[in-house]
């Protein structure tokens, strides 16, 4: 299996905290809020993209995510042109795990069987004039398959 690339374009999303609603005044239900249904079917629908066909990968797998986040627009030109360089970090939300976690709950059966296959994580956020997640899934070499 090789390795699968692609990028979601736009501000990166954080995965939501399921929401409880109640309906007809006696049962509660559970639902995910709207903004992060949307962005994993983002994630999802570029996650398949990539995958032209191929089917899902088997076995370990080791996922590199690059979040880029957009620059305020209230920020002097020299503050931009540092975060460019990366000179400032992005300290806000989203939180880096929050969007790794939209990332893995959208790419599941489409990608791989499930997240637990992720055994090695690399993830970066930092600011960029086009926001957007850059993943590159690569299955790992010579494992055996889950035991």
């Amino acid at each position: 299996m090789s390795i699968v690339k692609f990028t979601v374009p736009g501000a990166p999303v954080g995965k939501g905290r399921p929401r409880v609603a109640t309906r007809g005044g006696r049962f509660a239900q559970m639902y995910t809020p709207e903004k992060t249904a949307s962005y994993e079917n983002l994630v999802a629908l570029a996650a398949q993209t990539a995958m032209a066909g191929r089917g899902l990968i088997e076995g370990p797998v080791d996922v590199d995510l690059v979040i880029l986040l957009p620059i305020p627009v209230s920020w002097s030109k020299k503050k931009k042109q540092a975060a460019l360089q990366g000179l400032v970090y992005p300290t806000k939300k989203p939180d880096i795990d929050n969007v790794e976690k939209a990332i893995f709950d959208a790419i599941n059966g489409v990608v791989w069987h499930d997240d637990v296959q992720v055994c090695d994580v690399s993830k970066r956020k930092r600011y960029a004039e086009v926001p957007g997640v850059h993943v590159v899934v690569t299955p790992i070499a010579g494992a055996l398959f889950a035991a």
